[in-house]
This record gives structure tokens, C-alpha cells and sequence, in this order.
């Protein structure tokens, strides 16, 4: 008998119910973390076990992920597990959205792009000439974004980087492919690349065909709560045990909004390095002034969709403090960021602040003059807290509806400052929680999937007795 299984034994004899114990894998841009949880007496107890931090490198063919690097981490992170005493039933990864290896008989083709690679920009432009963006948005619903896959891709093409390949898989679906030797495209993840159609829900082969893509990269579309495979017998040899991998929503905003207890007067705000603000639909938005004002239509489960926007978030914050050193935490950042008024504001969308070689100058060419480090930061908080505004305002001019509350999810929710500028300039009811809303909102979704949670709302009100919310005052 297993380790867990004497475990639920035992909790069993004694009363007291202990579920499967799950390992959520979730991966941003800036740092990643394995987190076990399992059901004990009804609530949802959690524990990180492993963190690492990820970040892009500069190479002189562009911008690249570290990828062998990142699936070293994967694995290191699942051997933490077994030595924290957790051996999982079952895995889950979820990463960000967009970027996507090239692989040839299993073997990755030219390394992992970063989507804040430059390459994107003319590439974007080309294919709204044979396939314009008006068109895409109305059989999609994706926003604009210079980097979305499908932008990449196209560029792929016209470079003949694709040339030699015979599959694509997405970040998450590349990591379960090399834990299980199994390849699948999870759907909500799939959504982000621009190519999947929003009435459908499947591969959009009329805009496929109309750039040239290869169709062979783009197979069966698997939904959240899908069994990928056991571990492949290398894997199983390297960590230790054996564990059957459960497609959660595998891109990471999309779990993290499972998390968020919002219900339909609610809208969220999912933040961290980026910001996505938006509300859950059962249906996708396509028309013209959604499209005029950039809304996104993200594949969720049960066929609904998050009608929500990008904003640049956190990641301006993350690239000022990494210039001054890291020699300050967030904490003093927002400190020092509330010791100065308002002043002037910048629009943290604009292009200018995707990849700069130096945001802090980015941000004082845009102000117009140079600015102290309280200042600086200010400027910041009080530009993010009005692009949510803004965003509000399109939302609820496009859905004619109005909405009550705003629920912060992620790791942004943590910073206080931040959440009372965006309830000042908002004018909502603002309630933050849980912290780790992705990891948390893949673990209920691997849950729904095996069938230890009913469904959505079962999982949602676990997480409300479970996690600490608390309301902005």
C-alpha cells in the first residue's frame, strides 16, 4: 500500500476524511511554484512545496525561454513533493498564454520564443493584409495583441523556422507531453492563440488556411478535467513515484478566475505581471465596439468564455525594482509610491512599456521629465488604477450592465495600495483573495475532473470556507 493511501486509511479509521492529494504546477512569467492540496473535513488545505524563478533571456537570434531549464524545475519541483511528505495522485500544470514550442519526431525545434520577442510586430501587420484583423476578431473574439500566436506563428512561416516541424504544442501542453510522452492541446490555453473559433470552440481553419499555416499543428482540443497519461516511465524513475497528469484549465488565468468567488454582479481582476480584468459569459462578444476597445473572448470551462481585457500590470512595477537593484520589496515600493500625491498618469497599454531597455526611463519620456523614486512609482499605481477604471467603464458601455464589486485574485492582491487606488477610481466594492488563486483554481479543476468536486460552483464555495477574502477599506 502507498504512503497516501495508509494516510487516507488511517484518516478514515479516525474519522476524519482526507481526499487525494493533488500538485498544481503553475508557472508565470516571472517565477513558478509546485503546490499540493487536498479536501480535509470539507475544506481545501494547500502547501507550497517548491518555487523557482523564471524570467526571458536575450540571445542574439532574439528572445528566448529557458526551456530545458524550466522542465528541470518542473521536475525538481516534483521531487520536492515526495520529500515534503506528499506523494500526488494527481498532476496539473498551467502556464501563460500565447508562446508554444516546434517540435519534430519529439524533439523541441529552435527553443521556446518569448511572446516579448520583437519579431511579431511587421509579422502582425503582413497577415492582417490576407486575413484582416476585423475578420479574425469576428469568428474569434482575440483581442489585439502583437504577440498572440497566431502573429507568431505567421512569423515562423515567412522565416522558414517552421519549415522542418511536424507538431506545435503550447507551453503547458509541452510540459505534459514530456512528463507522460503524450501529446494533447488543452482548449482554454488554445483560445489564446487567436486560431480557435468562438462559436465552435474548435480550430479555425478558414483563418489557418488563409495565412498558410500548416494544419498538422493543430489537432483535437482537449477540455479541462481530461486525463493526459500516467508518467512515462523516465519520469517515474526521476522523482520517485508515478501520478496520472489532469488537464486543469492550463492557461494560467483562466484557473486563476475558477478560484475567484465572483458571482454575476462581480467583475475580477486577475493580477499579476499582467492585469486581466473582465467578467465570466456564457457567451463570446464579437462585435464592433468590443473589437474598437480590445476586449478578449478567453476560452473557460463548460463553454463559457471570460470577456476581459490585458493591461500591462505588474510587470512595470517588476522591471522598476529590478533597475534599482531589488533593493527594495514591494512593500517599501508601495510605501514609497503613498508618501507622494497624485500627479501625472501614463497609459501602462502602450507599446513603448512591453519590452524597454530601461522602463524607468520609458516611464519619465512619457511623463516628460525626469522623476524621483516616490514619484516614479506613483505615477505607476495611479496609471494601473486608471486603466482599470477605463476598462470598467468600456465593459459595462458594452454589456449594459453594471456591476457591484471587483474581486482581486493573485498575487497583485497583496498589494493594499494598489487595491485602494483601484477602489477610489472605480468607485466598486473591492474584495481581494485567495493569494494563489491560479494554483488553487487548478487544483479544483483537476478535482472536478477526477470527480472529488462536483462541479464549478461546489469547487467555488470550497474556496470561500476555505482561503481568507477580505474587503478593501
Amino acid at each position: 500500500m502507498s504512503s497516501h493511501a495508509i494516510c487516507r486509511a488511517a484518516a478514515k479509521a479516525s474519522g476524519k476524511y482526507m481526499g487525494r492529494t493533488y500538485l498544481a504546477v503553475d508557472i508565470g512569467a516571472s517565477s513558478g511554484r509546485h503546490i499540493v492540496g487536498r479536501i480535509e473535513d470539507g475544506r481545501l488545505t494547500t502547501r507550497e512545496v517548491y518555487r523557482f524563478s523564471n524570467c526571458a533571456v536575450n540571445t542574439a537570434d532574439g528572445l528566448y525561454w529557458q526551456i530545458d531549464r524550466l522542465i528541470k524545475e518542473v521536475m525538481n519541483g516534483l521531487t520536492a513533493a515526495k520529500e515534503h511528505g506528499f506523494i500526488p495522485d494527481f498532476v496539473g500544470i498551467d502556464t501563460w498564454g500565447v508562446d508554444y514550442a516546434l517540435l519534430s519526431d519529439g524533439k523541441i525545434i529552435d527553443g521556446v520564443r518569448c511572446y516579448r520577442d520583437g519579431r511579431t510586430a511587421a509579422a502582425a501587420e503582413a497577415a492582417h493584409g490576407i486575413v484582416p484583423f476585423e475578420y479574425m476578431y469576428a469568428r474569434t473574439g482575440i483581442q489585439f495583441q502583437q504577440f498572440n500566436t497566431v502573429y507568431q506563428l505567421f512569423a515562423d512561416k515567412k522565416s522558414g523556422r517552421s519549415a522542418a516541424v511536424d507538431s506545435m504544442l503550447m507551453l503547458p501542453d509541452l510540459l505534459n507531453y514530456k512528463l507522460t510522452g503524450v501529446k494533447k492541446q488543452e482548449y482554454t490555453n488554445a483560445t489564446t492563440t487567436g486560431l480557435v473559433n468562438a462559436v465552435t470552440r474548435e480550430w479555425d481553419y478558414d483563418i489557418i488556411d488563409g495565412l498558410g499555416l500548416d494544419r498538422r499543428f493543430f489537432g483535437e482540443l482537449s477540455r479541462p478535467g481530461t486525463t493526459v497519461g500516467r508518467f512515462s516511465a523516465e519520469t517515474e524513475k526521476a522523482v520517485g513515484y508515478s501520478a496520472t497528469v489532469v488537464l486543469p484549465a492550463t492557461h494560467d488565468t483562466a484557473s486563476a478566475v475558477l478560484a475567484a468567488p465572483i458571482d454575476g454582479a462581480s467583475l475580477y481582476i486577475s493580477s499579476g505581471t499582467w492585469s486581466l480584468l473582465g467578467i465570466e459569459q456564457p457567451f463570446a462578444r464579437t462585435d464592433e465596439n468590443s473589437r474598437i476597445v480590445n476586449y478578449s473572448n478567453e476560452g473557460s470551462i463548460d463553454g463559457t468564455f471570460r470577456y476581459q481585457k490585458n493591461i500591462m500590470g505588474l510587470w512595470i512595477l517588476q522591471r522598476v525594482k529590478r533597475e534599482l537593484g531589488d533593493k527594495y520589496g514591494f512593500p517599501e515600493l508601495a510605501e514609497a509610491a503613498r508618501s507622494v500625491g497624485r500627479g501625472r498618469t501614463v497609459d501602462v497599454n502602450d507599446k513603448r512599456f512591453l519590452s524597454p531597455k530601461s522602463m524607468i526611463d520609458e516611464i519619465c519620456g512619457a511623463v516628460g521629465r525626469d522623476l524621483d523614486t516616490p514619484t516614479l512609482l506613483r505615477v505607476i499605481y495611479d496609471s494601473l488604477a486608471d486603466s482599470y477604471a477605463m476598462a470598467v467603464s468600456e465593459l459595462e458601455r458594452n454589456t449594459s450592465a453594471t456591476y457591484d464589486s471587483i474581486d482581486i485574485i493573485g498575487g497583485g492582491c497583496r498589494d493594499r495600495l494598489l487595491n485602494e487606488l483601484t477602489a477610489k477610481a472605480t468607485g466598486k466594492r473591492v474584495v481581494t483573495g485567495p493569494v494563489e488563486a491560479t494554483s488553487i483554481g487548478n487544483i479544483v479543476m483537476q478535482m472536478i475532473g477526477c470527480g472529488e468536486l462536483k462541479d464549478l460552483a461546489a469547487a467555488r464555495e470550497t474556496i470561500k470556507n476555505s482561503f481568507e477574502i477580505m474587503e478593501v477599506k
